[in-house]
């Protein structure tokens, strides 16, 4: 298993394009069992879950060519299973994202639930509900999904219980081809969701509304070829501008809309930082030590649970206390034990993590827990003095591309080892 070597002590200091994202690249990549013809994608993340995704498609029947390392073409003419077997979903919750499209398309989908990283409660009882409101019948045996759909899915008025973005993509995409007009309320508004609506209007779906809370699809007969550039990762470049913030950093990244980062830039902001924005860059200075800032997790746009364990190491070594309250997921301060062990003053109590300022943290063999925290116990060895271990960190290249190598571009010294 390998880890990572992070040398504390050098300035962040660089420019970089910013990597597709891949919780836009996922639903993408599903959206292309909704065709018969040909769907090309650009800006595609090479990272684990992609990788894990195009297998599960694989599976079924869907060809790929790979174009260059970001882009590709995706043939679904001749899928011949409509199953995704529990050996190719247990490391990715948003293989779920397969169910909508089997159904829409094939009226037929066996569906493993789910599995992925330990953070909390992301049940999928949202998306089997909204559907049998569609048409589906729809059954849970030994751990799978059995769905049918034998006259198709009709359009319907979803009203979701709680805001969820997978619950969201799974149900557009059905709707797309749904008989009728389906309103979805309540709706996820993430640029990732909007972004999966564009590339579907791309290829003839009829979208209106995505970005609000509530989406308007009326249904069509047929989706047709497509090309399309996933949106640019705002969770990679968040963790960049934080790693640049705590190392009193200058760097620039290309490639990316500032606007879908406001949360995250007005937080950077009053924690001191100056940044400088265009249409598509942002660049970030920092020369002083951090100001404590608050944070509170919310769907989007307000701040992103995503970047939760980032914020709460600045917080570790920024000057004053603060409170991080997670209330997307329930369990996701398991970062906090190994911050602890870096010389991080945090009490957790509850869903709200209490942080006062250290002048330092400190190198010490630390263990990911799931995405997010193997990116906070990185940027957190950066800032640290001395030499951080990170064990477990299969977590990371779920969602980072080559993080190592990027952040060593920056001027970071970081070492893979196996």
């Amino acid at each position: 298993m390998d880890q990572l070597l992070v040398y504390g002590g050098a300035s962040l200091k660089g420019r970089l394009n910013v990597s597709g994202a891949k919780n836009a690249a996922l639903p993408i990549l599903t959206a292309a069992l909704l065709t018969q013809d040909v769907l090309r994608l650009h800006n595609v993340p090479h990272l684990r879950d992609v990788t894990t995704m195009l297998q599960l498609l694989g599976f079924m029947g869907l060809q790929t060519t790979v174009h260059d390392d970001h882009s590709l073409q995706l043939d679904a003419s001749k899928i011949n299973r409509y199953e995704a077997p529990y050996e190719l979903v247990k490391t990715m919750r948003a293989s779920i994202l397969v169910l909508g499209p089997l159904l829409a398309r094939f009226h037929s989908a066996r569906v493993s639930l789910p599995g992925g990283c330990a953070i909390g409660s992301r049940p999928v009882d949202l998306h089997l509900k909204a559907l049998q409101q569609m048409g589906a019948e729809i059954e849970v045996k030994a751990g799978y999904i059995e769905a049918k759909a034998p006259s198709g899915l009709h359009g319907e008025r979803i009203i979701f219980d709680t805001v969820t973005v997978t619950g969201t993509e799974n149900l557009l995409m059905a709707a797309c081809l749904a008989k009728g007009t389906t309103i979805l309320e309540n709706a996820a508004r993430e640029p990732e969701v909007v972004d999966l609506a564009q590339c579907l209007i791309k290829m003839g779906a009829r979208i209106y509304g995505a970005g609000s809370d509530t989406i308007r699809v009326e249904g069509v007969t047929e989706l047709n070829a497509a090309s399309h550039s996933i949106v640019a990762d705002r969770i990679e470049a968040g963790t960049f501008l934080v790693a640049a913030a705590l190392t009193r950093g200058h760097i620039i990244l290309d490639k990316i809309s500032p606007s879908i980062l406001d949360a995250v830039i007005i937080k950077l902001r009053e924690a001191g930082a100056h940044i400088v924005l265009t249409d598509n860059s942002i660049e970030l200075s920092m020369t002083t030590r951090p100001k404590a800032v608050n944070i509170v997790t919310t769907p989007y746009p307000g701040f992103p649970t995503d970047m939760q364990a980032q914020f709460m190491v600045l917080n570790t070594i920024a000057e004053g206390a603060s409170t991080v309250t997670e209330t997307v997921f329930e369990n996701r301060f398991m970062h906090v034990q190994e911050l602890i062990r870096m010389g991080a003053s945090i009490q957790v109590r509850g869903n709200t993590a209490i942080v006062i300022g250290q002048s330092k943290l400190t190198g010490a063999q630390v263990m990911a827990t799931d995405l997010r925290a193997s990116a906070s116990l990185v940027i957190a060895g950066l800032a640290a003095e001395g030499q951080t271990l990170i064990d477990r960190i299969y977590h990371i290249d779920r969602g980072y591309e080559r993080i190592e190598e990027k952040l060593g571009h920056f001027g970071a010294r970081i070492e893979r080892r196996s």
